[in-house]
């Protein structure tokens, strides 16, 4: 039996407590009870969520424990001492530690992200960043395992961190029954963008949402910065200044983002080879836009296909019931 302790504290996003459901389908499946889930807190009893709703907790438990998750909150709201001190002797007495959403900005505050990559919700990713420079903060996965310690994007990111440790414990197979129950995809790949190419520019100005709805038109064109200036209506130097005023990034940086975001859809939905679909979305060949998806997704062209199509075969198969 492995025993998972769900942290706790006044204010804790109660959407989060739902990854429960995994390791509770988990046991379902196993027929018996592989994990034993606690919650727990810095002073025991009921402990209000960020719903209202109160959940009954045991105090902070001191002994060997498999799976220490910590849910996200408020986080102008410091982590208390207790609960800062509670988390460091975690790492010590547990095999592994997990937070969701902004619960990475106490795994931060008690130390154990230094120097380790590490997500949360992408809102958040820039402040963490700033509050703990020693973190290699990955604003763009929905998770990421560095050794022992595993972080997810938001809240529901926190559902594919737990399928993520339920493969991790019990097999793929176990894993994919379970998202397929709770319909849910079985394995969003850590490295999937957490939003849209277009949703994260937010550019301010009509020219430079013109010159973006010119690109994804047109991505299968050279799209240098007079072509983008152009479509903008202004000068090549003026388009760039504003271009990165408006969107904090190179017409470059976000025109490769704008490209493979188009190529993993075509990747996924369609059969078309690597070199096609390198060609239709402005890459040119299959070689150069290998190297963007590592770069952007931390997988290869393939294999996000290959996910894909396990996905779709994995939700075609029957349930099959005792």
């Amino acid at each position: 039996m492995q025993t998972v302790d769900f942290v706790v504290f006044p204010g804790v996003s109660v959407m989060e407590l739902g990854v429960t459901a995994v390791f509770e389908l988990a046991n379902c499946l196993t027929g018996n009870e592989y994990y034993r889930m606690r919650f727990v807190s810095e002073a025991g009893g009921l402990v209000k969520t960020s719903a209202g709703v109160a959940i009954e907790t045991e105090t902070f438990i001191e002994d060997a424990v498999d799976t220490v998750i910590i849910g996200g909150g408020d986080v102008s709201i410091p982590p208390s001492a207790g609960m800062v001190t509670y988390i460091r002797r975690a790492a010590d007495r547990s095999r592994r530690i997990a937070s969701i959403c902004t619960g990475a900005f106490v795994l931060a505050e008690a130390g154990l992200l230094d120097g380790r990559r590490a997500s949360t919700h992408w809102y958040y990713a820039r402040e963490l960043q700033l509050r703990f420079p020693n973190v290699k903060v990955d604003a763009d996965r929905i998770f990421s395992n560095d050794g022992a310690i595993w972080t997810s994007a938001g809240m529901t990111a926190g559902i594919d961190l737990a399928l993520a440790l339920i493969e991790d414990d019990l097999g793929a197979e176990v894993a994919r029954i379970i998202a397929r129950k709770l319909v849910v995809y079985h394995r969003r790949a850590g490295g999937q963008s957490q939003y849209s190419a277009l949703l994260e520019l937010e550019p301010k100005s009509d020219r430079i949402q013109l010159a973006l709805d010119y690109a994804k038109r047109n991505l299968n064109t050279d799209l240098t910065v007079a072509a983008l200036a152009n479509a903008a209506h202004l000068s090549p130097r003026q388009f760039s200044r504003a271009f990165r005023t408006e969107t904090g990034q190179s017409p470059a940086k976000a025109i490769e983002k704008l490209r493979v975001e188009t190529a993993r859809l075509m990747m996924e939905q369609s059969h078309h080879s690597i070199d096609v679909v390198a060609r239709q979305t402005g890459f040119g060949d299959g070689d150069r836009m290998r190297r963007a998806f590592l770069r952007v997704f931390g997988q290869p062209p393939r294999v996000i296909r290959r996910n894909a199509r396990a996905e779709v075969a994995g939700a075609q198969m029957p349930e099959t019931h005792a």
